[in-house]
């Protein structure tokens, strides 16, 4: 199987003239005139997303040794005829590393079990361009036929926008098939026509089977080309082949992380180790935006191992020979806070501001079709509910952690981080630097879920090295990492339906706080004539980021719960009343159809047990679940999830399998117990005794059943999430007659339904 190149070659740091770390929203991208020119560059375009000559002279550079040749951006091979792919994402336990190696070995003919894998650089030519894309139109927005013609403007723009990064559920639904592909076909082509070149014979003559050419029964390494096919200039449309011709994509391959977890030798971001090297930990503002108001720190100070104690305005600090030194002198730290009128904000507050602001109308519009005032007042009745979902914390098994060393001007970071781009340009912005006098080494990441694209624990470790002098391994502590997260933001929806006589929705409206991403996180997959759906803003000082599936996991919830509602009230069994709102939609259907079967749906089943289905359409995937549920002693028993996912494609079966059960049992978490709550305006939760988790003896059992489809490749990463906790109130209705239109479930107890 291939493994990983544990051995990162130094890096040097291109010069760059950003200055800044941007917010971008897509009206911003546009009026910057990113994708100027598209037309007229059409011809270099293509050339941009494979070549590293297209890109810049020196790429070699920064990911190659004496004897290796850089074939495209995303691969090289050395003498010895090792093909290393080089994987612009991090790995956080998702096989990223296995399925973009397998896809990039799949059109370059390569012998996957020899090759190695390196994660790129924290460099503008591995920026997203596959993902700006995407940020900027949306995959259901952009013509098949322009995707290539979009590519180099693409980069371009990511590169202004430091977007380097994992998530959205991207990876291989973007870089794969918009690079890995592209440029696994064109090393091939390159090294056939040096092959050609050099023997003298005609490249329809020459084939290219696992890292060796042949020519009748000639054959040579690979490596024995390499230096000529760097040398020449690549066809912009290589050739891909058809889905049916694949000889490694779609078989379930080993992950190529696994032995180095499981020897321990797999090196996390808090594994970095540098001589010299002292550990720090901080404890920030309790409410945002507060300061230091007064420190005594005298005693801290004075604490065996103690190096030092540093006011950072909005965090302290605590350097130390060891860690636990740092954590118990940052114990004995009487700090006071500035005064806010922040303090007197709690969930009531937040929540009571979000129905104002819904009851207000003043929403922004989303999304539109046909005319639901009209059809409300036609409809022969209405059911309308309100649904809300708390904040939520990422909860990464490894806590948040990163090494600095800050010396002579210029800095390095050590951290597993899901945009290094964007650490590499805030760290410079904050020390004041210049981004070329600013490394960044990743590492595997113990769980991101999109936490790890906030770098403000990098840059308080920029920050505490500079401050100290030493280099500076700065781990937060678990509470630290609890009250100081990006969190799933808190969300109150409210859905009115308009009914035709039997009980059909004739219009769908929908107005919800707070909106984030993505847009088509809201939008219904039902056939319903009349659909409205608008957002309001009510702003909180709470710090809110992406988190597993973003917004579809509160629409999934709010819609499909509310389409079991409506299939209550019309009498109608909850999945046939979905077939019957997806009649022209065979691909939904057959998803749907398949998740019942599997569950068997309709059997008999014990005393207390019920069954629940949702269906969900997130990152070009549709996922649909049935849970089976037990409340015979009063408290839900998740006792099996059976799981149908379209993805139109997996890369790699097995993993795609891990990550619907990963996806799972993180929103089995949050439908059950997930919740951070805000009192006098801080976070009242801390660790995993108040902030629970779904463990191994309350786990259930899962089937998952992949679906293969014509379709372009969607994600996998986070479209198993959105549909279990819908899936699971609705089973538990069927069970007790009581509905839920507000997560956590907790502690509540049921009674069986007489």
């Amino acid at each position: 199987m291939a493994k990983l190149n544990k051995e990162y070659p130094s890096k040097k740091i291109e010069k760059s003239n950003t200055s800044s770390l941007k917010k971008w929203t897509r009206r911003g991208f546009i009026g910057a005139g990113a994708i100027a020119g598209i037309t007229a560059g059409g011809a270099l375009i293509v050339g941009i997303a494979i070549r590293p000559g297209d890109r810049t002279e020196d790429l070699s550079g920064y990911v190659t040794n004496g004897d290796e040749h850089l074939i495209t951006t995303w691969v090289k091979v050395a003498t010895d005829n090792t093909v290393t792919a080089i994987i612009p994402h991090g790995e956080m336990g998702q096989g990223v590393h296995t399925a973009l190696s397998a896809m990039l070995a799949e059109e370059m003919e390569a012998d996957w079990g020899a090759m190695e894998i390196m994660e790129a650089p924290a460099e503008k030519d591995y920026a997203n361009f596959a993902l700006a894309r995407e940020f900027l139109f949306g995959s259901a927005n952009v013509p098949s036929v322009l995707f290539d013609s979009l590519n180099g403007a693409m980069l371009a723009a990511a590169k202004s926008m430091n977007m380097q990064i994992t998530g959205g559920s991207t990876s291989v639904r973007f870089t794969g098939t918009g690079a890995m592909l592209t440029a696994g076909a064109a090393a091939k082509e390159l090294l056939l026509s040096a092959a050609a070149k050099q023997w003298g014979v005609p490249i329809t003559q020459l084939r290219a089977e696992k890292s060796f050419i042949y020519h009748n029964n000639k054959k040579a390494p690979f490596s024995e080309f390499a230096e000529i096919a760097a040398t020449l200039k690549p066809n912009l449309q290589p050739k891909l082949k058809k889905r049916n011709e694949y000889k490694l994509i779609g078989k379930s391959l080993p992950r190529v992380d696994i032995p180095a977890k499981v020897d321990g030798t797999a090196i996390f971001g808090i594994d970095a180790q540098i001589e010299g090297m002292k550990y720090g930990t901080v404890k920030a503002a309790p409410v945002h935006g507060q300061k230091v108001s007064e420190m005594d720190d005298s005693i801290a100070k004075k604490m065996p191992g103690v190096y030092g104690v540093y006011n950072m305005e909005d965090y302290i600090a605590v350097v130390a020979d060891g860690y636990w030194h740092a954590k118990n002198a940052l114990d004995f730290i009487d700090v006071t806070w500035t005064s806010s009128s922040i303090k007197n904000i709690d969930d009531k507050v937040i929540f009571d501001n979000y129905r104002s602001a819904i009851k207000s109308g003043k929403g922004k519009l989303l999304h539109k079709f046909g005319n639901v005032e009209k059809s409300i007042n036609e409809s022969a009745s209405i059911h309308e509910a309100e649904y809300s979902v708390p904040l939520l914390a990422h909860a990464c098994m490894e806590p948040m952690n990163a090494t600095a060393w800050y010396r002579d001007g210029k800095c390095d970071i050590w951290a597993g981080t899901q945009n290094p781009l964007g650490t590499r340009q805030v760290t410079a912005d904050t020390l004041g630097i210049e981004l070329e006098s600013v490394t960044v080494h990743t590492a595997f990441m113990g769980g991101g879920f999109g936490r790890r694209a906030n770098p403000d624990y990098t840059n308080q470790a920029a920050q505490v090295s500079k401050k100290s002098g030493v280099p500076v391994k700065l781990i937060w502590s678990r509470e630290e990492t609890t009250q100081q997260d990006f969190y799933r933001p808190s969300v109150l929806g409210h859905l009115k339906a308009g009914l035709d006589i039997k009980g059909l929705p004739i219009s769908w409206e929908s107005k919800f706080v707070h909106n984030m991403d993505p847009h088509e996180a809201s939008a219904v997959i039902y056939d319903i004539p009349n659909i409205k759906a608008q957002y309001m803003e009510s702003p909180t000082h709470i710090r809110v980021g992406a988190w597993r599936s973003v917004d579809h996991t509160q629409h999934g919830y709010f819609t499909e719960s509310f389409i079991d509602e409506l299939a209550s009230n019309a009498g109608i069994d909850c999945y046939e009343f979905r077939r019957l709102l997806l009649k022209t939609k065979p691909r939904h259907l057959n998803v749907l159809d398949t998740a019942a079967r599997m569950a068997g749906w309709g059997k008999t089943l014990p005393p207390g047990y019920a069954q629940g289905i949702a269906i969900v359409e997130s990152f070009m995937s549709i996922v649909a679940q049935v849970v089976t549920v037990d409340i015979s002693n009063g408290a839900p028993r998740v006792v099996n999830v059976a799981c149908a996912a379209d993805a139109g494609m997996a890369i790699n079966p097995n993993g795609f399998i891990a990550q619907m059960e990963s996806g799972i049992i993180f929103g089995l978490t949050a439908a059950l117990y997930g919740e951070i709550t805000i009192s006098n305006g801080s976070v009242d939760q801390s660790n995993f005794y108040d902030y629970k988790m779904v463990r191994m003896d309350d786990a259930p059992s899962i089937d998952v059943e992949i679906i293969s489809s014509n379709n372009r490749i969607g994600g996998a990463g986070e479209p198993g999430t959105p549909p279990i906790a819908p899936a699971l109130v609705n089973a538990i209705y069927k069970a007790s007659g009581q509905r839920i239109r507000s997560l956590p479930i907790g502690n509540q107890r049921f009674s069986i339904k007489a």
